[in-house]
């Protein structure tokens, strides 16, 4: 049975999202979040509950980070590391706020990933496992990371071509302080559903088949897939996170492309 998603995204079928100025705000629009992550689960006889939202803070200031806060968000992803560091230091008043750092990773940055962030969703390179490993130790932290996976093929895109993911996981039980916990990708922007979809099958696909091998004390239970404008067919795939901001804080003012280097205009109106 075709769903509402047959014929366009959410890309096509949500506009430009306002800009979320009250604690009333951030609570409608989570409450509006979690509504279409029911109807997802619904459609393809999953539990709610097995998807969980990352609101995502990145380019929003402090004040807007608080009054999400206030709404009940309790995790935040961002992708600049040292914003994302400002912010935690501006912060930690705010005692039970954890920060999910979801944008790409350069070695020289992992000693502030290592010293605040509760998981780290962009892992593509042993050397940034192998420095992130060694600043946590020095920490005494440990920390969740996701590998990232390029599946649209989009030489725009950082992560893995996914031939490369199989040899990746099996080097990573040498980083002890990283705890695997599952794959990422960012999917093709498109109107066209299947093309989008298709890069969602691909993960989980990828992830099915990895389980069978997996070294010990690696677990790939979750699939971080889907944002503002397609995480419902991410859910309807298998997603068990996503990763949602302008839906919940409302459209940026800075582009996406300062963010996702390489990514077209078009795309920045709805992630």
């Amino acid at each position: 049975m075709p769903t509402p998603f047959e014929t366009q995204t959410g890309y096509a079928q949500h506009g430009r999202y306002p800009e979320a100025t009250t604690v009333d705000d951030f609570r409608r629009n989570l409450a509006a979040v979690h509504a279409r992550i029911e109807a997802a689960c619904h459609r393809v006889g999953r539990d709610p509950a097995s998807v969980r939202l990352l609101p995502v803070s990145k380019t929003k200031p402090e004040a807007s980070l608080r009054l999400a806060h206030a709404a009940g968000c309790r995790t935040l992803g961002e992708n600049k590391v040292q914003e994302a560091y400002g912010k935690w230091e501006a912060m930690q008043d705010l005692g039970d706020l954890r920060w999910s750092v979801i944008g790409h990773l350069q070695t020289n940055k992992a000693r502030l990933v290592a010293r605040f962030a509760a998981e780290f969703q962009a892992l593509d390179s042993l050397r940034v496992a192998q420095a992130l490993d060694r600043r946590l130790q020095a920490e005494g932290r440990s920390l969740d990371v996701f590998v990232q996976v390029n599946t649209s093929g989009e030489g725009s895109k950082y992560g893995l071509i996914p031939e490369d993911v199989p040899a990746f996981v099996r080097a990573l039980p040498a980083f002890s302080a990283l705890r695997v916990r599952g794959l990422m990708t960012l999917a093709l922007f498109s109107s066209e559903v299947q093309r989008v979809r298709q890069c969602f099958v691909l993960l989980r696909g990828l992830r099915d088949r990895l389980r069978q091998s997996a070294p010990a004390g690696i677990s790939l239970d979750e699939l971080s897939m889907g944002m503002s404008g397609d995480f419902e067919i991410a859910i309807e795939e298998g997603a068990t996170v996503v990763r949602v901001g302008q839906a919940i804080f409302g459209a940026r003012i800075t582009p996406d492309s300062h963010y996702w280097p390489g990514e077209s205009g078009a795309e920045e109106s709805l992630r």
